[in-house]
């Protein structure tokens, strides 16, 4: 009965596949139609969604299941198979894919840059892909659908490709992707240990050893970590995020990012077999670091979808922590330390899925409203767009790491596993576990503040720009969206118990240790992590709680002034009336982070002086790593590129010459 429910599985995600590849190629039926591609074709294939996110629940705590496709080349077809990890991530992309379709539905318009029919095609492949690339059971499929999933990204980047910002950013992403690209598949290349059979299960028979072991595990973490984001091959990121469509940016932050992580945990747990304490360390730190400077790096933006693209690398950062403290917990044979840092590696992955699909989907309508994305000219949104700053306050207090939601959660987990850590065998490392956990308060910590910029600057006190008083809120379509991320949201911040035994499967599958008989141990009311009497959470009571205090508080108002409404002007620090110019500007929250951090940053200012007519004052906060790394290499590639360019005249008498000079050399070198 098991095996027919895990085949049951693999149906559905590759009905739930192809269905998406239908709805994209039906997109080239009528392919200026917007009314059938948006109302008719994107619904459609939010379907998909749900077929793909029924086969990994399905999936999840069935035995795997393993398939061939009549694909591929003559006696190399595609492999297939179904586990508990990529059930998981079934399930996230499937959820994510659902909402983001839906509000696309309303969202796209005619005139921007890509037809809507090939737009269509790239955006249905795109999902297409991950998911193959999650039921991929050999190297040959993986690879195939990786690529087919950064080209189809890709194209989705470059939408609007009139604009040469937007040609470069996806260039940037491109050349980064390929090059991670090319890593994961020499470290294919590695496990394959010889045998020339690049099936999975081969791998996990012949796992190399010792030094090889290693090459492999670097080489995965630095292809995978192209894909997600990892320091210091983040710079595509902050890139293609704002030259993306909103639906699009989401769906590469939520989903694509995560299909990195995917990877990173099937090399390691499952094809690499016990890994070297190292391997953790090198991953914890790496994550750290990560975590923190995309943390301070959002801090200072002033264009909204840069600023979410910035704390994506601040979240993937506390992914990379939690699975560099499994990993450790792993080598050193502690078993259900290992299982609570990947359960909460899991659980923000999807948190992250969740929350940061809808903020990126809040930043397009307010785009789309507004036309206008630059935090200094918003502002006061809240009057004019009040569903979509409902919305966004869920998303923003979610990735905030407020309870009761769901980003609280994930963040605590990690903390407890911080914790809860024992003496390691190794000095060093219990010096630096303490470092981790002050660097990850430190990046949640700026986290909060980076919402309270987001939310605050865009959505409250007064517009800044008299444009905006003609700002709409979003459409049906985009609502519904947005709601279906919500509840997400809430439903995993308020259920972890049943969230942490769905997560089980994996844990037994990658570690050989649950976590729920444990979590569970202090009722269905509280979520313990290792005992009762160390730590313990209840974010049903937490929410009863704050709802109790809304309530006496407005109960306690409408008491002292019997039922009676006062209205007044805001405090205004004595002046006579409030103008938009004397609220707080994303710059100005930004200013402490600068001064505090400012090593970190690569600062250029343009001061004014006394004579200028019109003043000017203007400051940018670069990334160093642009220009200690990427810029030197780019030029050096020119620099070459030039010499090169010497050899070609363009005269075939020349060609021959060095024709004839290559058949001298050789002949020197056999004889």
């Amino acid at each position: 009965m098991a095996l027919e429910g895990s085949q049951l599985a693999i149906a559905l995600v590759l009905v739930g596949g192809l269905h998406w590849f239908a709805v994209g190629m039906a997109g080239l039926a009528v392919p200026q139609s917007l009314f059938w591609i948006a109302r008719i074709l994107f619904p459609l294939g939010a379907l998909g969604g749900l077929a793909v996110a029924a086969g990994g629940v399905v999936a999840l705590p069935q035995e795997p299941a393993a398939a061939i496709l009549p694909l591929g080349l003559p006696d190399l077809p595609f492999h297939v198979r179904v586990d508990a990890l990529s059930a998981f991530f079934l399930v996230l992309l499937g959820i994510a894919a659902v909402g983001v379709s839906i509000f696309s539905a309303g969202y796209f318009r005619a005139g921007q840059g890509t037809a809507p029919g090939l737009l269509c095609v790239q955006y249905h492949v795109f999902l297409a892909s991950m998911a193959l690339v999650l039921v991929a059971d050999d190297a040959y499929l993986f690879m195939v659908a990786w690529e087919t999933m950064a080209l189809s990204s890709y194209f989705l980047v470059t939408s609007n490709h009139r604009m040469p910002e937007i040609r470069r950013a996806g260039f940037i992403y491109l050349l980064i992707a390929h090059v991670g690209a090319v890593a994961i598949l020499l470290s294919y290349g590695v496990l394959q240990a010889g045998q020339g059979d690049y099936v999975f299960s081969s791998m996990r028979a012949h796992a190399p050893q010792g030094a090889w072991a290693s090459t492999a595990f670097v080489l995965a973490l630095f292809g995978f970590g192209a894909k997600a984001g990892l320091l210091p091959l983040h710079v595509w990121l902050p890139e293609a995020h704002p030259a993306a469509p909103s639906p699009v940016s989401a769906l590469m932050s939520g989903v694509m990012l995560k299909t990195a992580i995917y990877g990173l945990l099937r090399v390691t747990f499952d094809l690499l077999g016990a890994p070297q304490w190292w391997w953790g360390v090198l991953i914890l730190v790496l994550g750290l670091l990560t975590a923190v400077f995309g943390a301070m790096f959002a801090a200072v933006q002033t264009d909204m979808k840069r600023l979410l693209a910035y704390s994506s690398i601040e979240n993937i950062g506390v992914v990379l922590i939690a699975i560099g403290l499994a990993t450790t917990f792993r080598a050193y044979s502690m078993p259900l330390l290992a299982a609570l840092a990947l359960t909460a590696a899991l659980y923000h992955c999807i948190n992250h899925a969740l929350f940061k699909s809808l903020l990126f989907l809040a930043t397009g309508s307010v785009l789309h409203s507004t036309k206008e994305r630059n935090l200094g000219k918003l502002g006061g949104l809240v009057h004019s767009m009040p569903s979509v700053a409902f919305f966004a306050l869920i998303g923003a207090l979610a990735i905030a790491g407020v309870p009761p939601l769901n980003g609280f959660v994930s963040e605590w987990l990690l903390l407890q596993a911080f914790l809860a850590t024992p003496s390691l065998p190794n000095s060093y490392l219990n010096m630096l576990i303490p470092l981790g956990a002050a660097a990850l308060t430190l990046s949640a910590g700026l986290a909060g503040y980076v919402m309270v910029k987001f939310y605050g600057v865009i959505f409250l006190g007064q517009p800044r720009e008299p444009a905006l008083a003609h700002a709409h809120d979003a459409g049906w379509l985009e609502r519904l969206g947005m709601a279906w991320l919500v509840a997400g949201c809430v439903a995993l911040g308020l259920l972890p118990l049943k969230i942490v035994a769905i997560l089980d499967p994996v844990n037994s599958l990658l570690l050989a240790q649950t976590l729920s008989e444990t979590a569970g141990r202090s009722g269905w009311l509280f979520i313990t992590v290792l005992a009762p009497e160390r730590a313990s959470y209840s974010p049903l009571i937490v929410f009863c709680g704050m709802l109790s205090v809304v309530a006496a508080t407005f109960l306690a108002v409408r008491f002292r002034y019997g039922g009676r409404v006062r209205r007044s002007d805001p405090w205004d620090c004595g002046h006579p009336g409030l103008t938009p110019r004397m609220q707080d500007t994303a710059e100005g929250f930004g200013q402490p982070i600068k001064q505090i951090f400012e090593p970190m940053f690569r600062i250029e200012r343009q001061l004014p002086t006394p004579f200028d007519e019109r003043p000017v004052y203007r400051a940018t906060a670069d990334d160093h790593f642009w220009y200690w790394a990427y810029l030197p290499v780019a030029r050096l590639t020119e620099r070459v590129s030039r010499w090169i360019g010497v050899l070609q005249h363009g005269r075939i008498s020349l060609y021959l010459l060095y024709s004839l000079a290559t058949l001298v050399v050789l002949l020197l070198v056999v004889s």
